[in-house]
Formats: C-alpha cells, structure tokens, sequence
C-alpha cells in the first residue's frame, strides 16, 4: 500500500484513503466505507487466448456481458477471469485486491474504465483490501499514466439491449418450469448465500485468532463496537464501549498517582518550533512524527507551528518559571490529553495510531534519588493496570541507550507478550530525563546552602494501547472478552419468551436492579425484534463476562442460568443468591483470567543455554530466554552467529527478504536492556520471535523477577 500511496504523493494526486477490515465482495466494501459519497468499483481481472491480461473497471450495480466484453476491450479470442495465481506472479496483489492501480505492478496489463464513471469519484483498494482510495476519475486516469499503464475507455451498457431484448422469447415456457422450481433444492442455495451476504448485522467474526490474526483484530474491533474507522489514515472514532474502558483504566490511574502527590493541569496543543528545536536529541528523536500546522485559511503562517508528539518542551518553560527555591520541590504534574505522532507505518487500532488518547506525567526533583524512587513507583503502577485490571501479564524492564526516550537519562518498561503472535509489545513507559532537560530549559533551584542548581526529571506516560493488547490477549474467534474490572457491563439479562413477555420482562427488570444495589453493572435486553440466540452472540462478540438467562421453566423454579463469557461454564443460581454469588464469580473470573494468561506466557517460554536451542525455537512463537545476554561481547557473538546462522546457503534461496531479515537482526539486543535497580532481578535475553520465510519479528530484551526462573541462574546486582 505504501508504494501506492507515495507515488500518489508523487505526482502530487489528490486522495483520501480510507482504512477498514478485509474486504473480498462489492457489498462488504460499500458496507465499511458507506461514509464515502464515492462510487466503490466493481473491477475484473481477465485474460485471453494468447494471455493477454486487462483490468476493467466499471460501477459497482454495472451489468457486465462477458460475451461481448472481450470484443471491447480487444481481446483475442475467449475471454475469462484470470487464475488467483495471476494476481501474485503480474499484479503482486492477494485475493480481493484487484483494482486499476494494481496494474501499476505490471504496464502490460491494459486498464479499461467504463465510460459511466466518467466525471465519478470513484473507490479502489491501494493493493490491498484493508483500504481504499478515494479519488476522481480524472486523477485516476493521470495515477495510470504516470506509472505508464496504457488506458481504454469502454461502453458496457451498449450492445446490452439485444440480449435483455430476447428475453421474452423464453416467456411463454416457464409456467412448468416455476411449479418444479420448489422442488429443486440447489436453486435456492444462491438466494441464502446472498441474503447472508446482504443481512447488514455481520454478526460474529469471519476471521480465525490463530490462522489470520491480523483480520481477526480489525473485525474484533469493529463488530464488536470499539472503534469507527474514520476517514483520516491512522485515526479512529472511539465508540463508547471501548471509551468505557478507558474511563475504568483512567479512573484507576488516577486515583493512583494521587496517592503519590501527582496533581493533574493541562497544557497546549501546539508548539511553536523554536522551543520544539531547543532540546536537539529530543527533536531528532520525534522528527518523523511531527505534525505541523502551517497554514490559517488561505494564508501562510509565518511560523510554522508543531502538533505536540509529547509535552516535554511545552511544559518545560512553565516549570522555568513556577521552581526557585528547593522550597517548590517537588512539582509533580499529569494530564490527561491526546497526542498526534504522524507516523505511516502500518497504523492499527489502539496499538499504532496517528491520535492517541494518553496520559503523561511530569515531575521535577532536587535529587536524583528521589527522581528514581518515582520512576520505578510509577513503573509498578503501570504493571498493576495491566496486571490488575486488564489481567494481562508484564515484564518489567530498562531499554537500552538506542531504544531510550529521546534526550532522556534512561527508560524503564513493561512489556506484555501476545501469543497468538509469539510478539512481545511495549505497554507503558517511565523515563528518568536526568538534567538535560533542566539544562536546555534553564530549570534551577536554589538549595538550602543558598546554591543553585539543575533540577532532576522524569516523565511517563501510558496510552489507549493498553486496549488493545488487552483485546489481542483475551479475545477469541467469538469477539471479545472482557476482564471484569474495566468492562462497561458486568452482566446482561437476556430473557427467553415463549407465549407471555411481560412476566419475564418484569423479572427481568427487578433482577437487574437488585444486582445494582450491590455495585453489579447491569443490562437488561428486552428487544423482541431479535431471538435469544441472537442476543447471546451479539453480547459474547462484545465480551460482557456474565449472560444470566430467564426463562419460563426459571420462573417457575425461581432461578436463573448464569453463563461465563471466558470459559462458557454454565451455573444455575437462585434469585436469592444473586447478590451474593454474581460479585463472588466475577471477582473469580478477574483471578482465572490473569492466571490463564500466566499459564499461557509461561508456556510460551523456552530456556536454552546452547546455541542449538536458539535456532531450533525460533521459529515456535517463543519467549526465548537465553544467558548471553549478560554480557556485551557475548551478545555480539550471539548476535554475529544468528546472521551467519540465517544466511547459510542450505536456506531457501529466497532472498528478496534477506535484507529485511538482517535489518531486524541488528536490532538484536538493541532494543531493551534489564534494570536491575533492585534484588532478586535477573538479566537475560527475551527473543519474542517468529521465523517466516527468512524475516524475524522484534526482538526483546527484558527483566522478571527470580521467582519466575530456576534458582541455579545467575543474579546481577
């Protein structure tokens, strides 16, 4: 897609994309994108006799007569849809990607454009059908010519008329044909398949966990109600469910820090550059991301003006002015915000966006000591929202120089591990900046003996990524599934009707608010436009922990059927328990969810201490722990063996990929080195890594406590 977009930049085309789930139809791509005034295409892939291939594309309701296609577009002899291995060999695409600009790949193939989309905005897909790109047809038109795909201009309607036009000749027959039509059960398939395809609801996912994750994801996240994909690249609407979450994760945090004396402020959006450019390593740091607003109306500003990527030089003149005396130490700061990082790079929901929602912590001390006690304090927050409320296990760790913030002293992390991926992903960060910060802000006190001196800092921060590693941990191919603590309803009460509604409903209704009294967040679905097999999908792909069923045989006994969302175990408890027991099994459900996803981390972790092991794991989707770490020199020899290892001649001789094999290689052991600020903390080497047709995920190098790990490993103090 990149490639698509960057020449569109080039010949200076204008565009909007639009990012969505995976699309293989028309109907599912007008559904994602029905935001779009455009024309979404309808395009054919075809070759002839002599394998001549062409591209024609036309309105998505265009009728198409394949028999006399062939003579407009030139084609010698018969015509048909070109084989799926095509569309790898000429057009580099996969399945359902097919559209004009795909050709670009290929100028042999020829490009035909119904004349009906003349003066249309039109809808292709970049390459790949997790996007589209929304642009005129004059500016399509240009994009083809300027990668030299030759271009044609057809009438698919003309020629039409005589074939609708013999229709009636058929007419005066069919009478028979229509009373054995019923009897003739294939005839009907079609009709199901399409009215499945056309229902609207698309409830449930299409996509598998394990056999194609990155769909999976993108369809979780959007029939599930988290997220609204927006017509901005990399920025997306949060629904209130998943807006929900954030509140509890924010509520929590908030609290926390608190505790801790952190007082919360806000600070402007906007950065002027002089102020952005006067920390230098910091600037460097972000310049890739950086958002600049430089123009007001039609006019130019003078001074461009950035988005802020992080507030360090926003806030740090203010506190150039509030700090004199050691008597204004400590000053502890957080806000609440959003930030913009314009990066291009494979956006996704939650983990990689261009607007985030975060908060970000900034503080100042008179000594170093004291600036460390709260970035490890900090850090353990971080752990105890992943941990607590999100029940998904971290790693606690200190990155290294390289992968450090920028202009900071050093940065701590915690790290979570996603086994459907075998990836690890960074959660949250806590950075000492040391005085470099102080220096460049003039930052200074003066001490009790009358001297003056630089302050020390720290900042940290955690974002709405935390969503979605919840999600990418705990959900399944049937949606979400919610720890309890951060979920906007514990429990929906689904009735089942059978003659008389208005009982059940009633019960309903007072089963929901006594389990309200008792602090249970609860859901009541009375709509009788859907079927109770209906409403338990919808609310499982929403991963509400707890279904309590009513039914007629429940109000005799007087008694509900309680079904967890986590493990699908079912338990019948009488409406006099519930108050009791429905708080009880979720606070049990918090406990097994986070014991669950330890149970699954631990299995994923693998302990050499031979190079043999190294390569014969890798390819497993492990956490591979590994003692060269302890040392530079040995982490360079592990390191000189892998490429040696990787690139020996008795490899598939692919090596298109070899280079972004051996650009991931040196960031081996580069990306994040164990802090061991304290006891009982063992350095060692995390490869959180796939080998796929020659190309290696990240690499992560991480810290945990001894109590994970045999006693005969070695302790760094």
């Amino acid at each position: 897609m990149d490639i698509a977009i960057n020449k569109l930049k080039e010949l200076k085309l204008t565009y909007k994309l639009h990012e969505h789930e995976a699309v293989l139809t028309v109907d599912a791509l007008k559904a994602v994108v029905s935001h779009s005034k455009a024309m979404p295409s309808k395009n054919l892939f075809i070759k002839d006799k002599k394998s001549n291939f062409f591209i024609v594309t036309t309105a998505s309701d265009a009728k198409i007569d394949m028999k006399t296609l062939g003579k407009k577009i030139g084609a010698s002899g018969a015509i048909r849809f070109a084989d799926d291995k095509f569309l790898t060999d000429k057009l580099k695409i996969g399945k359902g990607c097919v559209s004009p600009i795909a050709a670009m790949n290929d100028p042999t193939v020829k490009v035909f454009f119904d004349s009906s989309l003349q003066g249309t905005d039109v809808l292709v897909h970049p390459l790949v059908n997790t996007a589209s790109v929304e642009i005129s047809f004059d500016g399509l038109s240009s994009f083809l010519k300027g990668v030299g795909v030759e271009t044609g201009l057809i009438d698919l309607a003309a020629g039409a008329a005589p074939a609708a036009a013999a229709a009636p000749a058929k007419k005066n027959k069919p009478d028979k044909k229509k009373k054995e039509a019923p009897k003739n059960a294939p005839k009907k398939a079609p009709k199901k398949a399409e009215k499945k395809e056309q229902g609207g609801t698309k409830l449930g996912l299409d996509a598998s966990k394990d056999k194609d994750f990155p769909n999976w994801y993108k369809q979780v996240v959007t029939r599930s109600e988290m997220i609204e994909y927006y017509d901005i690249s990399g920025c997306y609407i949060l629904r209130p469910w998943s807006f929900s979450i954030w509140e509890q994760i924010q509520s929590f945090l908030d609290g926390e820090i608190k505790k801790l004396g952190v007082k919360n402020s806000y600070f402007p959006l906007f950065v002027s550059e002089t102020v952005l450019n006067k920390e230098k390593d910091h600037i460097e740091g972000f310049a890739p991301e950086v958002a600049w607003v430089t123009r007001s109306g039609s006019s130019e500003l003078d001074i461009p003006i950035a988005v802020r990527p992080t507030s360090e030089t926003i806030m740090y003149p203010a506190f150039a002015n509030w700090i004199r005396s050691h008597r204004d130490l400590p000053l502890k700061l957080n806000q609440w915000s959003n930030v913009v990082r314009w990066e291009f790079k494979c956006p996704t929901p939650f983990i990689r966006s261009r607007e985030f929602l975060w908060q970000e912590g900034h503080s100042a001390f008179a000594t170093l000591p004291e600036a460390e006690v709260e970035v490890l304090d900090i850090l353990e927050l971080y752990a105890r929202v992943y941990e607590d409320l999100l029940c998904v296990p971290v790693v606690k760790g200190k990155k290294t120089e390289k992968e450090k913030f920028a202009g900071g002293l050093y940065t701590t992390t915690v790290e979570a591990y996603i086994p459907a991926t075998g990836r690890g992903i960074q959660g949250a960060t806590s950075h000492c900046l040391g005085q470099n910060f102080a220096k460049m802000f003039d930052i200074v006190f003066e001490d009790q003996e009358g001297k003056r001196r630089e302050v020390w800092q720290n900042s940290w921060g955690l974002t709405t990524r935390t969503i979605g590693v919840m999600i990418m941990v705990h959900g399944d191919d049937k949606g979400l599934v919610l720890p309890p603590r951060v979920a906007p309803v514990h429990c929906v009460i689904v009735p089942i009707y059978f003659k008389d509604k208005a009982p059940l409903n009633a019960q309903a209704t007072v089963l929901a608010d006594t389990l309200k009294e008792c602090g249970v967040k609860v859901e009541t679905d009375l709509r009788e436009n859907y079927n109770p097999g209906w409403k338990f999908n919808h609310w499982e792909l929403k991963g509400v922990p707890l279904r309590i069923e009513l039914g007629p045989k429940d109000m005799e006994k007087k008694q509900v059927v309680v079904v967890r969302r986590d493990t699908g175990n079912k338990e019948t408890i009488a409406w006099s328990d519930l108050t009791s027991k429905i708080p009880a099994i979720l606070i049990q459900m918090q406990k097994d969810m986070l014991a669950r996803a330890r149970q699954k981390a631990g299995e994923c972790m693998i302990q050499t201490y031979e190079w043999s092991h190294l390569m014969k794991t890798l390819d497993e989707k492990k956490w591979l722990w590994h003692l060269g770490a302890v040392n530079y020199n040995v982490r360079k020899t592990l390191k000189q063996k892998l490429v040696k290892e990787l690139t020996r001649k008795t490899l598939p001789r692919e090596t298109i990929k070899k280079v972004k094999l051996l650009r991931s290689l040196l960031v081996l052991l580069n990306l994040c080195v164990l802090h061991s600020n304290s006891l009982n903390y063992l350095l060692v080497l995390v490869v959180c890594s796939v080998v796929n047709q020659l190309s290696i995920s990240l690499c992560l190098v991480a810290v945990t406590k001894l109590k994970y790990f045999p006693s005969h490993w070695s302790i760094i103090k």
